[in-house]
Order: structure tokens, then C-alpha cells, then sequence
């Protein structure tokens, strides 16, 4: 009980969403040699993750943490206060290694996108593939184990 009180708050601190956890599907599974995640559950029936570690994450290390657990993410949630975060740091990135563009289109950030920090990280689920969520285990020959059963799968709505 908590723990999800916690973890509630450092969401709405960190990305200024209320969130009413419901159920945790996992909780502090590691996802990597120094970081955790939390699958839950809220009221509104909406699956979030929560990626948090203690070395820099970028968000292609979430988007490779999030496919490797076997979670498919809908939307990728800026930190508060900056809904262009993404862009904006990508932008940047780009820029620093092409200072003569002057049109920069988002396909060209695409990749630069990638390279901006994200630690803590938030995602809102879509779809749980095959209905098993895995945790990082470094005696494992794949280095994934399964870590929780659940089905689940956004269906949108207009």
C-alpha cells in the first residue's frame, strides 16, 4: 500500500499525472543490471509502466526495455511541463551534428530522438504480447524470464 502511494507521487511529480493504482501486475522487476520496473494497473483500466535505474537511460534503451518484456507502448510520456521534451532534445542532438540545416523535418530526428535522457521513464501500455510479462535474469540463456501471466489489449475507442 506504500509502495504504490510512492509511487503515485513520484509519478505525479515527475510527469504531473494522477494516476489511482489499482493493481500492480509487477512490481521492482529488474529490466536490467541497474534498473526496475512496475507494471500496474489503474482504475481506469489503463496499463502504465514505470522504468526508473540508477545509471543514465536513454529512450532507446526504454523502447528496447519496453520489446524486451514483451509490452508493446502506445505513448511514451514527456516529463512534466515539457510535452516537446522528445523533439526538442532531438532537435538539439540533430543540430549539434549537422549545424548547417537549416529545415529540419522529423524525419531527420527520428534517430536523435532516441538519444534523450529518460530516467524515470512512463509509458502507456497498449498490448501484452502472447499474455506474459518478462524481467531481465542474467542466468537466463535469453537473459528475459517470464515474471507475470496477464492479458491485456487497449481497444481503441473514438
Amino acid at each position: 500500500m506504500y509502495d504504490e502511494l510512492a509511487l503515485e507521487r513520484s509519478i505525479k511529480e515527475s510527469f504531473g499525472i494522477l494516476t489511482d493504482i489499482r493493481q500492480a501486475i509487477v512490481y521492482r522487476v529488474p529490466v536490467g543490471r541497474t534498473a526496475e520496473a512496475t507494471l500496474f494497473l489503474t482504475t481506469k483500466k489503463q496499463l502504465y509502466l514505470y522504468i526508473s535505474g540508477q545509471s543514465k537511460l536513454l529512450l532507446g534503451d526504454i523502447q528496447k526495455i519496453v520489446n524486451h518484456m514483451g509490452l508493446k507502448a502506445e505513448l511514451f510520456l514527456p516529463p512534466k511541463g515539457r510535452p516537446q521534451y522528445f523533439d526538442d532534445i532531438g532537435r538539439k542532438k540533430f543540430r549539434e551534428v549537422f549545424p548547417g540545416r537549416k529545415d529540419v523535418i522529423d524525419d531527420d530526428i527520428r534517430f536523435y530522438r532516441t538519444l534523450t535522457p529518460y530516467n524515470p521513464a512512463l509509458m502507456l501500455i497498449s498490448e501484452v504480447k502472447n499474455g506474459q510479462v518478462y524481467q531481465f535474469d542474467s542466468d537466463s540463456a535469453t537473459n528475459w524470464r517470464i515474471a507475470a501471466k496477464f492479458a491485456y489489449r487497449r481497444i481503441r475507442t473514438s
